[in-house]
């Protein structure tokens, strides 16, 4: 990897003034288990790492707050304390599956929430020095005349036919979570539906996350307590491995029909998807076999497979069913 500077700062507005302006300026450290990858292979080459471990405003626990109106979940929170965590394993049982989906207890113990959430696409074009959007000499993109079976089925009308990597934003976004922001001007609250984009140029990135800001802490919204909520993800191995697709649902179940759903699909386009059709057609209606396949088959109506991936199609039918399934038994 190339030469850079390290710098530990001890609080999140120091540690702002370190980054600069430019994604080259420098780069956020705190697990590093994504980081040093894309550094030993050259894809990012930030002059300077700024570690935020043992910043006050990022580190620290989970739980209800009420400062927040929330459940919050400081940014260097890893997923094995996820897992650990009793009160989120009562009020959201889905989160804490979703962080057991990363198999490797050495990620699960380095990598952190905040990492999750911003760490960059697993495209294979992208991860070999191809850019973001994985385009030739002439500004073609490579991926729908290549090899493309792990890309995306959703969002995908172009320039971006990566998928979103995290575990955690499918579930997080159908709880309607919200991610906090410092930078130099202080602070900002983005809902995590919003922060997610599909970038148009290979100088844009994958969030609204800004060179010289921080994400400190993603909180979940009371009005999610009593939710019912299930994840589940398709997998082509049990070893650490990326899923091929997911869906989160969230429940708010009344005389044993869906008074609100949320449903969102993880892995098939360049962010977490959002079924807002299948969820809003469960409304009013019971969960059953039935109606669980039909909503799966809703949530994939708009679906644009490229030439290696129509499987996923499928394979993203089914997570759906299966979660909802899996929602309406833990609320019943």
């Amino acid at each position: 990897m190339n030469a850079f500077e390290y710098a530990h700062p001890k609080t999140a507005r120091e540690a702002v003034a370190l980054l600069g302006s430019g994604w080259e300026d420098g780069a956020i450290l705190a697990g590093g288990t994504d980081l040093l990858s894309l550094m030993k292979n050259y894809v990012v080459t930030p002059k300077r790492l700024v570690s935020i471990n043992g910043i006050p405003e990022v580190t620290g626990g989970l739980g209800w707050e009420a400062h927040t109106g929330g459940f919050a979940i400081r940014a260097l929170v890893t997923l094995d304390q996820l897992l650990q965590d009793k009160m989120l394993q009562k009020e959201f049982p889905a989160l804490a599956q979703a962080a057991a989906g990363v198999s490797s207890p050495q990620i699960r113990n380095m990598g952190t929430v905040g990492g999750d959430l911003c760490q960059r696409p697993r495209c294979w074009y992208f991860r070999n020095g191809f850019g973001l959007l994985a385009r030739d000499a002439n500004g073609k993109s490579l991926v729908p005349g290549g090899e493309n079976r792990y890309h995306a089925i959703l969002g995908n009308d172009g320039p971006a036919y990566f998928v979103n990597p995290s575990s955690l934003a499918p579930m997080l976004i159908a709880l309607g979570a919200t991610v906090h922001l410092f930078g130099p001007k202080g602070g900002r609250k983005v809902g995590l539906a919003d922060f997610f984009v599909i970038p148009k140029s290979d100088a844009e990135r994958e969030n609204a996350l800004q060179p010289n800001e921080i994400l400190t802490e993603v909180v979940i919204p009371a009005a999610s307590r009593g939710l019912a909520n299930a994840t589940y993800e398709v997998r082509q191995k049990e070893a650490l491995d990326w899923p091929l697709a997911a869906a989160s649902v969230a429940l708010k179940m009344e005389a044993g029909r869906v008074a609100r759903a949320r449903i969102v699909l993880g892995h098939v386009a360049p962010i977490p998807w959002a079924a807002n059709d299948a969820a809003q057609w469960l409304t009013g209606k019971s969960i059953t076999e039935e109606t669980a396949a039909q909503a799966g088959e809703a949530a994939v109506a708009g679906a644009k497979p490229l030439s290696g991936n129509k499987y996923k199609v499928q394979l993203a039918r089914v997570a759906v069913k299966r979660a909802l399934l899996a929602a309406a038994k833990e609320g019943a």
